[in-house]
């Protein structure tokens, strides 16, 4: 049964659904002290069960992101796909790991509050081969810090594992509004740029001197409108951040108005930089209604349409080997 869950440590509250482990709600205080909720979503769990989420808040699998065609092979095997997103198959197809219900592993409450939540994905299920045991925790581990750490385990098969965070992100509250005002850097020296349908190339391209450079901070909405198609949904190559406890620095977004920061830190190669393009008049909480460019994904990830692109890292996992991905979400005032 879908429910919703609560981690809360006096500073930061935010709720969980077994749902897709879908953060539905995540507030954090401003530079006044005020809490605000940051993330685009619903106020019952309804909505998200009818499928009218644009994958707001979700962990998406067994693969995120674009497959071209829903193709690959595998072993010598050739492997087809749900095509949910023509001509491709998108972010697992169409019960991805957004839409099944997790099991609860451990919920643990005080000073840094967890859970930890267990999925069994079946051989063939969406397409994809052998049978996957996957795990998600979402931990807060300090006053305005939340860490995710998803793991996954092949028992029979190789399979393409690549998982995400689908979190859309409004640092002025999720009801204020667009986020093009909002800053950002990210510590990727290139992208990955794409065709018509959105699916990577396989060339690298550095940023400089385009419209995806954000290598120092800059405001979203300052060149936005020299990205062809309807906004930034781009792969970054994560290929020049600092490190701290053995993640890579992404991101860091800024809201000048309530002078919110999130700095994104990560284990994995790749950030999906989307600006809600898609996201067309959806009422969400309290009946606000999220437009275009209404939040901000930073989707950290494996390469887009990997497992069809030899010169991108590998996300083809071995029986018995283990995926491991990991996010720290470190929330402050400047």
């Amino acid at each position: 049964m879908a429910q919703l869950f609560e981690l809360n440590n006096g500073t930061m509250q935010v709720k969980v659904s077994n749902y897709g482990c879908t953060i539905t709600s995540l507030s954090v205080p401003d530079k006044d002290g005020k809490l605000a909720d940051v993330v685009l979503g619903f106020d019952s769990l309804g909505p998200y069960l009818k499928g009218a989420a644009p994958y707001f808040g979700c962990i998406v699998g067994r693969v995120a992101n674009r497959i071209k065609d829903g193709k690959f092979t595998l072993s010598g095997i050739d492997y087809a796909l749900p095509i949910n997103k023509p001509p491709n198959s998108l972010h697992g197809g169409h019960n991805g790991f957004d839409k099944v219900i997790w099991d609860v592993a451990e919920h643990k409450q005080g000073e840094t509050p967890s859970i930890t939540f267990k999925y069994h994905c079946r051989d063939g299920e969406e397409g994809y081969p052998g049978d996957v045991s996957v795990t998600a925790t979402y931990t807060l581990t300090s006053m305005t810090t939340m860490r995710l750490d998803m793991e996954a385990v092949p028992e029979n098969k190789a399979t393409p594992i690549n998982l995400a965070q689908h979190t859309y992100w409004n640092l002025a509250g999720h009801n204020s509004g667009n986020i093009l005002d909002h800053s950002i850097q990210i510590w990727g020296m290139h992208v990955t740029p794409v065709d018509q349908n959105t699916v990577p190339t396989g060339e690298i391209m550095p940023v400089k001197g385009t419209p995806f450079d954000f290598t120092s901070e800059k405001k979203i909405g300052s060149f936005i409108h020299e990205v062809p198609g309807l906004g930034y949904d781009h792969n970054y190559v994560l290929d020049c951040g600092d490190e701290k406890l053995g993640l890579k620095h992404a991101a860091k977004l800024k809201d000048p108005s309530s002078s919110r920061v999130l700095n994104l830190w990560t284990s994995a190669p790749g950030m999906q930089f989307y600006t809600a393009n898609y996201v067309n008049g959806v009422v969400g909480k309290g009946g606000a209604v999220y437009g275009k460019h209404g939040g901000v994904c930073l989707e950290t990830q494996g390469f887009p349409n990997a497992v069809n692109q030899p010169n991108f890292p590998s996300v083809v996992v071995q029986p018995g080997e283990e995926y491991k991905h990991s996010m720290l979400f470190e929330f402050s005032v400047e």
